[in-house]
């Protein structure tokens, strides 16, 4: 059970980074859940609830009452359920364990590990405002970072099924799509198949897939519209499944010849080739202990000295159980991505690649492909594009 190798893991970072007890401290959470409770505990609470996990290897749950039996079936904590208010065990707990630093979910730079809630902090600190701990917070970051960046086998062997998925899905695509299909028509080919093999889609479905053809496209982050593929359009498909909680996330390239086209554009092939071989170039400096900016910067120089504009967002980001998971980003060093472009690779963790530029009156051209971090590189888990898709 992956809940239970993660709990494992938890406490070796504890040790690692020299914490002795991480909080994660939750209520309501079908309404506002914590990033973090897919990991570490596969369910929901309802009342306030502190999830405790120590550097001695202790793991406890503080829950409602109502919430005991849920919290057993699903992970392996002490659980102790409580009626009135969580407070008492809480401090109980607190002065048994003695922390020196206790880890809670707070982060101006990593989503994963900003889930304590405002209100959620204020009602913590108000129980500690007595006690030696109200000045023993630290972020849990680092550990939130690790636990998700670092995957375990059975991690990877999920996002490899969702990866294989995803790339069925893609060659179908290509035996169904032609000019005068618009966008919508092409995705709602797409989510037939996801209903075909009980999948969902690894992102919001307004946008999962993306599909954008031609040089008046809105792009990956917006939805299909009723725009129409043309001859001499270029089209991406921006898409992955949902498949055992693990995602992929991928893109591919599409183009369509004109009447009479016997090869391709040079400026077309220009363009393929050039995000093509700016992947391998980044692949190959892609390993533990690269700042990630660095990693960023060699596929976008790439791209420049090519003759083309970069490209607006960062090179790669992690996989897992969300398209976007984990701290550690292939980003430019730009105000937006705060201190992540200067966190370190590291071994397991899993990215995207996925540089993007422009081909006048053409379209995008893109590709994303996903590869994992290994002791002294990176290897592809998604079998890469070579070759520019053409529809004729």
């Amino acid at each position: 059970m992956i809940v239970e190798e993660k709990l494992s893991q938890a406490v070796g970072l504890l040790k690692e980074f020299h914490v002795d007890l991480w909080m994660t401290f939750v209520r309501e959470s079908s309404s506002n859940p914590d990033p973090m409770l897919d990991l570490i505990l596969g369910t929901g609470c309802t009342w306030p609830s502190a999830f405790v996990i120590t550097s001695k290897g202790r793991k406890v749950a503080l829950v409602g009452s109502l919430d005991v039996q849920n919290i057993k079936d699903h992970a392996g904590y002490e659980v102790k359920g409580y009626r009135d208010s969580i407070r008492q065990d809480l401090l109980d707990l607190l002065r048994k364990e003695d922390p020196e630093k206790i880890a809670v979910n707070f982060s101006r730079n990593d989503v994963m590990a900003d889930g304590l809630s405002h209100g959620m902090y204020m009602i913590l600190t108000d129980y500690l405002k007595e006690t030696p701990y109200s000045g023993r917070l630290v972020s849990s970051e680092e550990i939130v970072a690790a636990l998700r960046g670092r995957k375990t086998a059975a991690e990877l062997e999920r996002i490899k099924d969702a990866i294989c998925e995803t790339l069925e899905i893609f060659d179908k695509v290509t035996a169904f799509v032609r000019p005068g299909r618009t966008e919508k028509e092409v995705a709602g080919f797409i989510k037939d198949r996801l209903a075909e093999a009980g999948l969902e889609a690894a992102w919001d479905e307004v946008h999962c897939p993306a599909v954008f053809t031609g040089p008046e496209s809105a792009g990956a982050h917006a939805g299909p519209t009723d725009r129409k593929i043309e001859p001499g359009h270029l089209m991406n498909i921006d898409f992955g499944v949902r498949k055992n909680d693990y995602v992929a996330d991928l893109q591919r390239t599409w183009y369509f010849s004109r009447p009479g086209e016997r090869r391709v554009p040079d400026e077309v092939m220009k363009g393929f080739l050039t995000i093509r071989d700016s992947i391998k170039e980044a692949a190959k400096v892609l390993r533990p202990g690269v700042e990630g900016w660095k990693v960023d910067d060699v596929a976008r120089s790439f791209i420049v000295e090519a003759g083309f504009k970069d490209y607006d967002h960062g090179l790669g980001h992690q996989v897992g159980r969300k398209a976007h998971d984990g701290s550690g980003l292939l980003c430019p060093k730009w105000e937006r991505y705060g201190q992540l472009p200067f966190l370190k690779v590291e071994q397991g963790q899993v990215y995207t690649l996925e540089p993007r530029l422009t081909v006048a009156g053409h379209g995008i051209a893109t590709i994303e492909e996903i590869v994992v971090v290994t002791e002294d590189g990176c290897e592809f888990l998604s079998t890469p594009q070579e070759e520019l898709i053409v529809i004729n």
